[in-house]
């Protein structure tokens, strides 16, 4: 080899010896040049690519009649063909297992069906609703929550619209035509609550009965006379942790007995009255841990409230003992002390509320009663009663213990007001003065709206401190015809520093004996008018 040859000559670059894993990194280093020299696909895809997936692309069909038709029919065949399955493999789960999963698939299926409540007459004309409402009672219990929560969907439709409106009664119409609550606590009976799913099931089923009786209210008699009543009173006393079902049933027990005075009677007759009392029990020393939780015992005070509104069921709470715990409840600065003040008001209001009335006394109630009279307390939390719900409350517990309270009883009342140098009757007079300026102010507002009836205009100021203002002065006159003397002085003196009148409390005591109407009794009615007027002629 010569030196020119010498000189030109350069290694072989691919005689190298390679190391172990050199190979790839060198194979795909050409690639990633390619990568990046090469041109990027574009991501938008080309017009006849556009075409041709909107050609592939399944079409959903519309829903109609037809496919409504179908839809049920697949169901009821599924429904068959499982059934058939089930008593022919009893003992062979696996071999029933595909018809059930097709059974699942159809009822889902129906869910489209809510889109259009301009159908559901249609629905219910096709025996769609007898046949889920059969599933219902389905060994699986997958099955029977699957219709639940169609038939929940299914009732919570807008009513917005006059189809709306009409498809959701009409279901709602079917429904009850089948005693669907009856087949619906039945279902909730057999439901484990302890496993999420069928958990939210009863969750479901109540909210079906919720949306029922949204559409007809009237629903709420044959709802709890099927069974829903009882239901729901089993269900608050679980001794369980608080949950969402514990509240939904403390909510539509509330809405059951708030319009309907057969379900009060019902409530009763089944020891409502009790259950309620133990449930709120709890709350005497302990306030509820969540907001749901205080929503609970505040359905629970009302459904209470609502069923004091029968006689029957007045005894049945003194009996109960129930005067004793609201007054262990007032005694005590817990959020349940509204609740209390507020039931206490229902229990001793009316004519026969007068065996409460002497009860309370008898249980030394009013050295709870006074110090709420004297000091109205802040509201907790911006929760509980206002300041002039609270009031009212008070004063109306005091005008029935002075009207229906006799003998021993109501002297000890009226003895309050001499007590402390009269401090009671300032305090009186105190809210005297304050409700006497807001109906001053409401009636200043009404003066601008005309074309008020009667009957309106004074509800209307009645609403505007008109009827705690007559509480008070009731309770003004009854607080002089029976006390001391000294405490028609006091009155008189701090009317006077007002530059007050008599004529004022007198023309009101007039105005609300002219309208008394709190009780079905014409000659009781009359007998309390004339007491009144005696009152205000002696004052």
């Amino acid at each position: 080899m010569d030196v020119t040859e010498l000189l030109s000559y350069k290694p072989d670059k691919n005689t190298k010896r390679h190391l172990e894993g050199e190979d790839e990194e060198e194979e795909a280093a050409p690639r990633r040049v390619m990568a990046r020299t090469a041109p990027a696909p574009s991501d938008e895809p080309t017009p006849d690519e556009i075409l041709r997936l909107v050609d592939e692309e399944p079409q959903v069909e519309p829903l109609d009649e037809n496919l409504l038709k179908r839809l049920i029919l697949q169901l009821e065949k599924r429904t068959l063909r499982n059934q058939e399955m089930r008593t022919k493999y009893a003992d062979a789960p696996e071999r029933f297992l595909d018809s059930e999963l097709e059974l699942h698939e159809s009822i889902q299926a129906l869910h489209a069906v809510a889109t259009g409540p301009e159908l559901y007459p249609r629905l219910v004309g096709l025996g769609a609703v007898s046949s889920l409402l059969a599933l219902l009672a389905h060994e699986n219990t997958d099955i029977a929550i699957a219709v639940i929560d169609l038939l929940q969907e299914l009732t919570d439709v807008e009513t917005d619209t006059d189809e709306g409106e009409r498809g959701a009664d009409r279901l709602a119409a079917a429904l009850l035509e089948r005693e669907a609550v009856a087949v619906l606590v039945h279902t909730m009976e057999r439901l484990d609550e302890t496993v999420t799913e069928e958990a939210a099931g009863v969750h479901s089923a109540l909210a079906i009965v919720e949306n029922v009786t949204e559409v007809r209210p009237s629903a709420c008699l044959p709802a709890a006379q099927q069974g829903l009543m009882a239901w729901l009173l089993r269900r608050l006393q679980r001794k369980a942790p608080f949950d969402a079902n514990k509240l939904y049933a403390s909510e539509m027990l509330s809405v059951l007995v708030q319009s309907h005075e057969e379900n009060r009677t019902l409530l009763g007759e089944l020891d409502g009255i009790d259950v309620l009392l133990q449930q709120l029990a709890y709350y005497k020393q302990h306030d509820p841990s969540s907001s749901e939780e205080q929503e609970c015992m505040e359905n629970m005070f009302d459904a209470l409230c609502s069923v004091l509104l029968l006689p029957e069921n007045k005894d049945r709470f003194l009996r109960g003992e129930g005067l004793q715990l609201m007054n262990l409840m007032l005694r005590e600065k817990k959020l349940s002390r509204n609740g209390a003040l507020k039931v206490l008001n229902y229990a001793t209001s009316g004519p026969s509320g007068a065996d409460n009335c002497n009860k309370f006394v008898e249980i030394l109630g009013l050295r709870t009663l006074f110090p709420l009279f004297m000091h109205t307390p802040r509201k907790h939390k911006r929760k509980g009663l206002s300041v002039e719900e609270h009031e009212e409350h008070v004063v109306s517990i005091l005008c029935a213990l002075l009207r229906h309270c006799r003998g021993q009883l109501r002297q000890r009342i009226v003895a309050k007001f001499t007590e402390n140098d009269c401090e009671k009757v300032d305090r009186l007079m105190e809210l005297h003065f304050k409700y006497l300026d807001k109906v001053y102010s409401t009636d200043a507002a009404l003066e601008s709206e005309r074309g008020l009836e009667d009957d309106e205009l004074y509800v209307r100021r009645l609403e505007g401190g008109l009827f705690t203002l007559q509480l008070v002065d009731f309770i003004v006159l009854e607080a002089c015809a029976a006390g001391a003397a000294q405490v028609k002085q006091r009155v008189m003196q701090m009317l006077n520093i007002r530059n007050a009148s008599v004529k004022t409390i007198r023309n009101i005591m007039r105005e609300y004996a002219g309208n008394l109407g709190d009780t079905d009794d014409s000659e009781e009615r009359q007998a309390e008018q004339q007491r009144i007027l005696q009152l205000v002629d002696k004052f």
